[in-house]
């Protein structure tokens, strides 16, 4: 897929406030700090589409980007770490918990993980909420540069075991990202392109 157009259209905290229409959307989520605007700005080639911080936490809406004039690229809130009041969190925590519920053009969530640690329950939790209420996802590994390949093989493969483990027979869909190094942009672009055309 090539990007022709990414433009921003909307930031709030009530889904019910969400563009109309049925274009479908692409959710990405994941702890703070684990580069997700990064990845965004990777993705649709802009440098700065999704404003990135050094301080974790910064995004605290749900952002709409629209891709192409065809499809939702949506900018989610992190989870866990971010530096804002407990009633601050709680209340982002929920629209999250909303716009995943709520939102029908909803097709497809990314939860973002950090692959340079081992499986972390914040996010594991997540995804097995996503799992239990059916809500489609994949994974995105980040910041693979930062690992050398037997250690790259070996975080993966540990979330492979824990997942396999617990709620999935097998591995939701994955992809291994740098930002950095624009790895693994083609494979996520290609994911959704696929996933777009089944809907037509």
């Amino acid at each position: 897929m090539i990007i022709s157009s990414a433009d921003f259209v909307v930031s709030n905290q009530d889904v019910k406030k969400c563009p109309n229409g049925q274009l479908p959307e692409y959710a990405f989520i994941g702890r703070s700090n684990v580069g997700k605007s990064s990845l965004i700005n990777m993705l649709t080639n802009r440098k700065s589409l999704a404003k990135t911080s050094g301080r974790p936490g910064k995004t605290q809406l749900i952002n709409h980007f629209l891709i192409n004039k065809s499809w939702y690229l949506v900018d989610l809130p992190g989870y866990g770490y971010a530096r804002v009041s407990k009633t601050s969190k709680a209340k982002f925590q929920k629209f999250i918990t909303n716009y995943f519920l709520q939102r029908k053009q909803l097709v497809c969530g990314f939860v973002l993980v950090d692959v340079r640690h081992e499986p972390q329950p914040i996010d594991t939790e997540f995804m097995e909420w996503l799992g239990a209420n059916a809500i489609p996802f994949g994974i995105i590994f980040t910041k693979a540069d930062k690992l050398k390949p037997n250690a790259l093989e070996r975080n993966i493969a540990a979330y492979q075991k824990h997942l396999t483990e617990g709620a999935w027979e097998e591995m939701p869909p994955y992809f291994i990202t740098s930002s950095s190094k624009g790895m693994g942009r083609d494979e996520v672009l290609e994911y959704i392109h696929s996933i777009n055309e089944s809907l037509r």
